[in-house]
């Protein structure tokens, strides 16, 4: 009797979660989910011709372009759809209809997906300034149109640096759900992990010879840095107006910083897989690309940690 009754339980279907992966870089925010032996992605859209170059080598699928020309009804159901969503159009939206009209806004691409296939959950990503442009409207008319279309939703700004990652990265994580007893019992709060800066560099005879600043570079750092207090492993970090910081862990990576901004121990820029690294990609995930599209690729991208954390949680109550 209990061998019959563990075979049926053997036989018995694990529920298949199905996601898209829309605006999807090279795929850090798809990675955690796709850890989960029963979550499978569906569908994934980025119009970036390098990055779509990135996500197949690690994917074993080429994504979708510009989801602006993708029809809705082409979009494969899905039970959860994530997106790390741009939003400078906004901007040029509060001058011209005002908050109230999403049209022509990337999360005008993200609210038609919703109100056609109704995901029972979904995870955004975006930056930090996100809440607070133009006096917070921005972010309001985002949760009235969620609100309108069914979600319930929890959202909280996060820091790469509490999950075990040695970057300043602030990003506003929205999670929502359409059952208003799963959101209630979701958190964003999470306990702090610990950084080791040491644990994602390389050794300086492994990295090209081309990542090395200038002696005159060099000479710069020097000067502007005397008299403070010198410690390694650490990245020196040149600010806006020219001060040097010495620190235990990377700023925040960007795309359109200046090439030099970042120097790790005071003599060189970070190597593709160190930008890599300080995003939480792991040593398995494959550079298919050159440095210079690994830099903005990462300058784009997303704190894997982080969502992991989220994506346990998701999981756990989906």
């Amino acid at each position: 009797m209990a061998a019959t009754k563990n075979a049926k339980r053997a036989k018995k279907k694990v529920k298949v979660i199905h996601f898209i992966d829309l605006f999807a870089g090279i795929g850090g925010i798809r990675l955690p989910f796709d850890e989960f032996p029963n979550y499978k992605c569906v569908f994934s859209s980025e119009w970036d011709k390098a990055a779509q170059v990135e996500y197949e080598a690690n994917f074993g699928h080429k994504p979708f372009g510009d989801i602006t020309k993708i029809a809705t009804e082409d979009i494969s159901d899905h039970d959860l759809l994530l997106a790390g969503f741009p939003c400078q159009a906004f901007s040029i939206m509060g001058k011209m209809r005002g908050f109230g009209d999403t049209r022509g806004t990337m999360f005008f691409e993200i609210q038609r997906i919703l109100e056609y296939h109704k995901p029972k959950a979904i995870l955004l990503e975006n930056v930090k300034q996100l809440t607070t442009h133009d006096g917070g409207k921005t972010f309001s008319v985002i949760l009235k149109i969620l609100d309108k279309l069914g979600y319930h939703v929890k959202y909280k700004v996060l820091n790469a640096m509490d999950f075990g990652l040695p970057q300043k990265r602030e990003r506003i994580i929205i999670v929502g759900f359409r059952d208003a007893k799963i959101c209630e019992s979701f958190s964003l709060d999470f306990d702090k992990i610990p950084y080791n800066l040491k644990k994602i560099l390389e050794n300086d005879k492994d990295v090209d010879k081309s990542l090395f600043a200038s002696p005159m570079i060099l000479e710069k750092r020097k000067a502007r840095t005397a008299g403070k207090e010198i410690f390694y492993p650490s990245i020196w970090h040149e600010n806006k107006s020219g001060n040097i910081s010495i620190l235990d862990h990377a700023c925040a990576l960007r795309t359109g910083a200046s090439y030099n901004y970042q120097l790790i121990n005071g003599v060189r820029r970070p190597s593709s897989r160190e930008l890599l690294r300080l995003q939480g990609f792991p040593d398995s995930f494959k550079i298919a690309v050159s440095h210079q599209e690994i830099r903005r690729q990462t300058g784009n991208s997303v704190a894997v940690p982080m969502i992991r954390a989220i994506a346990e949680r998701m999981r756990e109550v989906l």
